[in-house]
């Protein structure tokens, strides 16, 4: 009944039993062992971007950092949404990376719009040298809350984005998640939808610690190696990096290991929805639930042994009967039975 967090769950066995194969003899370092060739093989072809420059960090804050200082200059803004895990979750590692500030763009349902992000683009670079100016947008896919951006509403984003001469950045830490969610290619939810950086996630999905670094424009890549080395992420050990992201890639393990996250919070959302004291305040999209529920209840299965956050309030103290919200996220080694367990514990 662990449902706090994808990043709590294990490492999927085909990724360990490629990090003891890699830990024999002797390899190249920082990049140069000839896994990382198949890697970005395995990248170029899944992104249908021959051209790519693809580069391996150990965890998302220092990929979506690198990524973004890569795009930015000091003087300027990253637009991003209200509840973006680089604003929320980061300590402010992309403003210590870029330099930058952040300009928070107002959601629903955890996704910015087009026109909100117009308004704040608008009311930038318009002071002359006393203001900061325009930089990239970061997209988060999945959001923070759950949700998805569809196909269109990433075009309308990126589409602002062009009009005023600015860069995208994907955050894809559940960018399996959210791919198989909308049964579409990586490259029609990024490139081709007009975005030019992606942070591709592997961690939460099956990894133990790995995320790609993919660059589209070709004009960015020689200052990202830059960056990464200045910034102490270019591994000397690099094979490990390289055997975890192989393993994940080969025969379409990552898809296999989101479908199955995906399919147990389906299961998981459908149980929420016959019990009267849950409200669940966004229709799950991919592997994460967002719900109310009495404080009473939330210490009921806490303390019962279920283990989830509760994102505002104290579940131990105050009104038994105020409303509190919930997390769930599912992850890919999380079995029908451990949700049947978490709902028939809700049903009493």
């Amino acid at each position: 009944m662990f449902f706090a967090s994808d990043n709590a769950g294990p490492a999927h066995p085909n990724v360990i039993d490629a990090l003891i194969k890699a830990n024999q003899g002797y390899a190249m370092g920082y990049g140069a062992d000839p896994i990382m060739e198949e890697v970005r093989g395995q990248i170029r072809e899944i992104f249908e971007a021959p051209e790519a420059a693809v580069y391996l960090i150990i965890n998302g804050t220092a990929a979506n950092s690198v990524l973004l200082g890569t795009m930015s200059q000091p003087w300027q803004t990253i637009f991003c949404s209200d509840c973006a895990h680089i604003h929320e979750d980061e300590c402010n590692a992309p403003e210590f990376y870029t330099g930058a500030k952040l300009t928070l763009v107002p959601t629903a349902e955890g996704k910015m719009d087009a026109d909100g992000l117009r308004t704040k683009v608008l009311a930038e670079e318009n002071r002359g040298v006393h203001g900061p100016q325009r930089g990239p947008l970061s997209l988060t896919q999945v959001t923070e809350k759950g949700t998805l951006y569809a196909l269109d509403e990433i075009r309308a984003l990126t589409g602002v984005a062009r009009e005023y001469g600015m860069k995208t950045h994907l955050d894809g830490a559940r960018f399996a998640n959210a791919l198989v969610a909308l049964d579409c290619s990586a490259a029609e939810m990024t490139w081709k939808a007009g975005v030019d950086t992606v942070s591709f996630g592997g961690t939460k999905n099956g990894a133990l610690g790995v995320e790609a670094c993919v660059v589209f424009d070709p004009d960015l890549a020689w200052e990202f190696e830059l960056r990464r080395k200045r910034g102490g992420h270019l591994l000397s050990k690099h094979r490990y990096l390289s055997a975890q992201m192989h393993a994940y890639l080969a025969d379409g393990l990552w898809l296999d290991t989101a479908r199955a996250a995906n399919a147990r919070c389906v299961q998981l959302a459908e149980g929420l929805r016959g019990h009267n004291a849950v409200q669940m305040l966004f229709e799950p999209q991919a592997n994460m639930i967002f719900f109310q529920m009495s404080r009473a209840e939330h210490k009921r299965m806490l303390d019962a042994g279920a283990v989830y956050y509760v994102m505002s309030g104290d579940p131990e103290t105050g009104d038994s009967d105020e409303l509190l919200i919930g997390r769930l996220v599912t992850d890919w080694s999380m079995t029908e039975e451990g949700v049947t367990q978490f709902l028939d514990l809700l049903r009493g």
